[in-house]
This record gives structure tokens, sequence and C-alpha cells, in this order.
């Protein structure tokens, strides 16, 4: 009987799990910048930081949104 996990059955579960962690990771990201450091948010600050801060955001969740149609489409 042979032991361990079936290629393809790896295959995806390495998918999910990339697709799982490399989501949080972005959220993480973009939640600590937002938030914690204030740039969603214009309070007392240039609006220079909080459009850039938008910009960044939109930017690679596009990028996130590619990535993970690419990964999902192989």
């Amino acid at each position: 009987m042979e032991q361990g996990w079936d290629p393809e059955i790896k295959s995806f579960f390495k998918k999910i799990m990339n697709s799982i962690s490399i989501t949080l990771l972005w959220l993480m990201i973009m939640a600590t910048a937002g938030l914690y450091f204030g740039l969603a948010f214009s309070n007392g600050k240039p609006v220079i930081y909080t459009i850039i801060f938008y910009i960044v955001l939109t930017g690679s969740f596009a990028w996130l949104v590619v990535y993970l149609y690419r990964t999902w489409n192989k």
C-alpha cells in the first residue's frame, strides 16, 4: 500500500494554502498601514499621504486578484 497523498490533491491544497496566506498577508499589511499608521484618514496631516495610500491599496488589490486568478487557472 502506498503512503502519502495523491500529487493532485497535494497541489490543490498547496493552492488553497497559498491563496489564503497571501490574501491574509495583504489584508494585515493594508489594515496596519491604514488604521495603525493612520494613512486611511486625513486627520491633521497632508491629504497626499491618504491619496497615495488608496492608490497603493487599489493597485495591490488588483495585483492580488490577478495573482489569484492565474494561480487558480493553472
